[in-house]
């Protein structure tokens, strides 16, 4: 490195924020020093960074350049630090997992009780959303790691463990109820009004397959973001909703739903928890997952 690594930090706040003034108040130093470091690193790299104009500073063609390369390397060594305070500190640490509505509502929500009552000083954050979205955080080292729903595809650095088995159901409202006792072929789906949930979530994904593995394509009347709506629009006699059994058990066990049976069941998915092998997870994140593992045979 042809210069001192402040001098990267100062030119990397005064490109950000575009103001020599701005960046000194960032950095608690002064303006003098800030614009000398900025001269410093110009004239060690044989190259003007900066133009000067009424409002501040904007960067010249070469500094945006660099700037890439400078935003790249401290951003990761400030990651670098991060992490490793996390490595470091489990009393007041934290742990970062993704997940869907789903899984926290039949899954994770238990554990994540639990380990407040064994760790109350530990902060849990959780990103919410679905499937593809959770595998992105886990990419970009967003969350320790995630719990998502079978099928989806995922980088060969990825590890799974299967930890919950799960089902979908066909439900429907009152008006459809005389579909109860029979045994139905998927084709009568394609006559019947369908809710199904969006295209973007692993549930979908799997009815779709499963579905067009026996040649048939269905498109629903509504497509819906949660599977709590999928429920809410059956019992009003929208149409056959697809969700997964936890979702619909309590209507159906007031007989506000039917559940339609089919002569060929879908195959069961499961819960599963994902971790990057290229992510450290810190040591509360391992201490987590110690507690929802340890009861898998």
């Amino acid at each position: 490195m042809s210069s001192n690594l402040e001098y990267y930090k100062v030119f990397y706040y005064v490109a950000q924020l575009e103001s020599i003034t701005l960046a000194a108040e960032k950095l608690c130093i002064s303006q003098p020093a800030v614009s000398q470091a900025v001269r410093q690193l110009e004239k060690a790299l044989d190259s003007q960074l900066f133009l000067r104009t009424s409002k501040g500073v904007r960067l010249t063609r070469e500094g945006e350049f660099f700037y890439g390369y400078v935003k790249s390397g401290l951003e990761s060594i400030w990651h670098g630090e991060s992490m490793l305070k996390r490595l470091k500190d489990l009393e007041t640490g934290e742990v970062r997992i993704g997940a869907s509505d789903m899984t926290l509502q039949f899954y994770l929500l238990p554990y994540l009780e639990k380990f407040h009552e064994l760790y109350p000083g530990i902060k849990v954050s959780v990103s919410n959303g679905p499937t593809p979205e959770t595998l992105r955080y886990l990419y970009e080292g967003k969350i320790d790691f995630g719990v998502v729903s079978t099928p989806f595809e995922a980088k060969s650095e990825v590890m799974r463990i299967d930890v919950k088995e799960i089902k979908n159901v066909f439900v429907a409202g009152d008006n459809f109820r005389y579909l109860k006792d029979q045994e139905l072929d998927y084709e009568i789906l394609k006559e019947l009004p369908c809710i199904f949930l969006e295209k973007n979530t692993s549930t979908r994904t799997f009815m779709d397959e499963y579905l067009s593995g026996r040649g048939i394509t269905v498109e629903p009347e509504f497509e819906l973001s949660t599977s709590d709506m999928i429920v809410q629009f059956a019992m009003r006699n929208l149409g056959i909703g697809c969700v997964m059994s936890g979702f619909a058990q309590m209507e159906l066990e007031k007989e506000n739903l039917v559940e339609l049976k089919f002569r060929d069941e879908m195959p069961k998915r499961h819960f599963t928890i994902v971790t990057d092998s290229k992510t450290t997870v810190s040591p509360a994140g391992k201490r987590l997952l110690q507690l929802m593992t340890s009861d898998i045979s």
